[in-house]
C-alpha cells in the first residue's frame, strides 16, 4: 500500500508541476509529500527528480516510472468506475438457489420479469430443497421458507404464503362429506418429502386468527400414505385422485380447475419467506434487483 501511495504523489507532484500543488490536490501538507519523495528514491535507489527552489525536471529513470504510475493510475480508477458502474446496470452472473417448489413458479417468472431487458445478465438457477453453504457454492442469493440460524449471513424476510389443503374435485367432494374420517386420519394423505411420518395440520377461520379463546378452529393430524420427492409429482398426485395433502396458495390458484380446497372458509398458518445473501458490505445491483422482483411476485 506504501508503494502505492508513494507512486500516487509522485505522479501527481510531475504532473501538477511542483510539490505545492500535490500537496493541495492531495490534501495533505508539503512536507508529506517531500517525505514520500525522499523515501520512494531511497526505496528505488535512483533519482527521479531534480529540484530547485524555481523549478524540477525529471531523470531519464524518473521519465519511465511517470509513465507506469500514470498507466497503473489508469488502471485503478477505470476498475473503480467500473465497480461503480455494476452498482447502476446489472451483468455477469448471478448465482440462486431455491426449494422446487419456489423455483419454477416464483423465482423464475420473478427474474424473467426484471432481467429480460439485461442480456448481460447471467443466471444460474439450482432448484434444492436442502440449505446449501452459500460461500462454498459461490450462490448470490438463497431463497428459502423458514428463517435461518447461520449468523455469518444476511437475511430478510420478502413476503409469505399459505399451504393450502387440497385434493381432486371429486376427493375433495368426498372428504367434505365425511369430515370424521378426516378427524381419525383414515384419509389417504399424499406428503411432500420434507414432510414427517405424521403430519400436523392447524386451521384458523379466514375472517379470523383463531376462536375467542385464542385456540385454532380446528386442528387435524395425518400419516402420510403417498410421498413424492417433487412438487411437480405431488401435485400431478392430488389431481389424479390419489388422497389430499398441500400446497402453496400460489400454485393452487393455477389449478382451480382440477383442484378443491378441503375447507374454502378455513386457513393454514402463514409460511414466511427468506431472502438470504453474504455480501457483508455494498450489495451488488443484481442481486438487489433479483430479491425485490421475487419479493413483489410473492406479494
Amino acid at each position: 500500500m506504501s508503494k502505492l501511495k508513494q507512486m500516487t504523489v509522485f505522479m501527481y507532484v510531475v504532473k501538477l508541476g511542483s510539490i505545492t500543488r500535490a500537496a493541495e490536490k492531495l490534501d495533505v501538507s508539503k512536507s508529506v509529500i517531500s517525505q514520500h519523495l525522499k523515501q520512494l528514491e531511497t526505496e528505488l535507489a535512483v533519482t527521479l527528480l531534480k529540484r530547485t527552489t524555481r523549478k524540477q525536471s525529471l531523470t531519464p529513470a524518473g521519465e519511465h516510472f511517470y509513465q507506469q504510475c500514470c498507466t497503473l493510475h489508469e488502471l485503478a480508477e477505470q476498475a473503480w468506475q467500473d465497480a461503480q458502474q455494476l452498482q447502476l446496470t446489472p451483468k455477469g452472473l448471478i448465482k440462486i438457489t431455491a426449494p422446487h417448489a419456489l423455483m419454477e413458479h416464483l423465482v423464475l417468472p420473478a427474474l424473467h420479469d426484471v432481467f429480460y431487458a439485461y442480456p448481460e445478465v447471467e443466471l444460474e438457477l439450482i432448484s434444492h430443497d436442502g440449505q446449501l453453504d452459500l460461500m462454498q457454492e459461490g450462490i448470490d442469493i438463497a431463497i428459502r421458507v423458514g428463517e435461518s440460524k447461520i449468523s455469518n449471513l444476511k437475511q430478510k424476510r420478502i413476503g409469505d404464503f399459505r399451504d393450502v389443503l387440497c385434493g381432486s374435485l371429486q376427493t375433495a367432494k368426498a372428504c367434505q362429506s365425511d369430515i370424521e374420517a378426516l378427524k381419525v386420519g383414515n384419509t389417504r394423505y399424499v406428503a411432500n418429502h420434507w414432510q414427517e411420518k405424521s403430519i400436523h395440520h392447524s386451521f384458523s377461520r379466514k375472517d379470523s386468527h383463531s376462536d375467542k379463546n385464542g385456540t385454532p378452529a380446528f386442528e387435524l393430524n395425518f400419516k402420510n400414505h403417498h410421498k413424492a420427492n417433487t412438487l411437480s409429482t405431488c401435485l400431478s398426485m392430488l389431481e389424479q385422485g390419489f388422497g389430499v395433502g398441500i400446497i402453496p396458495d400460489f400454485i393452487f390458484a393455477k389449478h382451480s380447475q382440477t383442484l378443491a380446497e378441503l375447507f374454502p372458509d378455513h386457513q393454514l398458518d402463514k409460511v414466511n419467506v427468506y431472502a438470504l445473501h453474504s455480501y457483508q458490505a455494498a450489495v451488488p445491483i443484481g442481486v438487489k434487483m433479483a430479491i425485490e422482483a421475487i419479493a413483489k411476485r410473492l406479494s
